[in-house]
C-alpha cells in the first residue's frame, strides 16, 4: 500500500483572497490587510495584478485567528510578524511573555481569594473606637498593626479614601475604607505592590463590596480558564503553520 503523501504547502495549488476569507467568515479586505500588517506572507501577483494565495497563507490565517483569543490581536499580530521574517526566537519569546502574563493573572487572583478567605474567617474585631460613623486613623493603624503614615501612604495611592472630619479634619474611615484598609492589609502581606493592589481594590468598589465580588471572582476563573484552552490552540496551529514553513 503506497502511503499518503501530503502536498507540499509552498508551492501547491493557488488561492483567492475569497478562498481565504470564506472559510473564516472574513472579507476579502481583512485578508489582504492581515497580509499589508505582515500577519501573513507576501502574496504573489498574477500578470493583471491580482493577488495570489497558497496553502501556506491558509496556515498562517488559521494561526493568527486561533492566537488572538488566548493572546490579543496585538501580540498574536507581533507573533505572525515574527514568524514571517524568520524571527522564530522572537516570536516564541512573545509567546512566553504572553503565557507569563497569564500566570500573573493566576497568582493575583489567588491572592485576592486568599485575602478574601482570611478576611472572611478572621473574627470581627471591636470597634477600637466609640464612633458610630467610622474610625480614625490611630485607631484603626493599630487594628492592622502598622502605623499611620502608611495608612497616609495608602490613601496617596488610591486604596483608602477615608472623608474628613467637618470640625477637626481628621481623617474618618467609614466601614467601605475599614474593609479596603484590611483587604490591602492581606494582599500587602502577600508580597503585592501598592500599584498593583489599588486596581483590585478598584474592583471590589465597583462590585459593591466582598460578597458581590464572588461572582466577580468566578467568572475570572471563566476567563482565564477559557484564554488557557485558547493559547493551547493557538499553539497547536502555530506549530502547524511553522512546520509548513520548514
Amino acid at each position: 500500500m503506497v502511503g499518503f503523501v501530503a502536498p507540499n504547502p509552498q508551492n501547491h495549488g493557488q488561492l483567492r483572497p475569497i478562498d481565504l476569507a470564506r472559510g473564516h467568515g472574513l472579507s476579502t479586505q481583512a485578508v489582504r490587510n492581515y497580509e499589508e500588517a505582515g500577519i501573513l506572507p507576501a502574496a504573489d501577483r498574477t500578470p493583471h495584478g491580482y493577488r495570489t494565495y497558497t496553502p501556506l497563507h491558509a496556515l498562517a490565517l488559521a494561526a493568527f485567528l486561533a492566537l488572538v483569543p488566548g493572546h490579543g490581536h496585538r501580540t498574536a499580530t507581533s507573533i505572525m510578524r515574527a514568524v514571517n521574517e524568520d524571527q522564530v526566537d522572537e516570536a516564541l519569546r512573545l509567546v512566553d511573555e504572553s503565557h507569563a502574563r497569564s500566570l500573573d493573572d493566576r497568582r493575583t487572583l489567588r491572592a485576592v481569594e486568599n485575602a478574601l478567605r482570611d478576611l472572611g474567617s478572621a473574627a470581627t474585631p471591636a470597634p477600637a473606637v466609640p464612633l458610630p460613623d467610622g474610625m480614625f486613623i490611630g485607631p484603626l493603624a493599630d487594628e492592622l498593626g502598622m502605623r499611620p503614615a502608611t495608612l497616609r501612604k495608602w490613601e496617596r495611592a488610591g486604596l483608602v479614601r477615608p472623608r474628613r472630619d467637618p470640625l477637626t479634619g481628621y481623617r474618618v474611615y467609614g466601614e467601605a475604607d475599614v474593609r479596603d484598609a484590611r483587604l490591602a492589609h492581606q494582599l500587602r502581606r502577600g508580597g503585592y505592590l501598592l500599584e498593583q493592589i489599588a486596581p483590585l481594590i478598584a474592583q471590589v468598589r465597583a462590585a459593591g463590596g466582598l460578597e458581590p465580588l464572588e461572582a466577580a471572582l468566578h467568572e475570572w476563573h471563566g476567563r482565564l480558564s477559557a484564554r488557557g484552552r485558547a493559547m493551547l490552540s493557538g499553539a497547536a496551529e502555530l506549530d502547524a503553520y511553522l512546520r509548513a514553513r520548514g
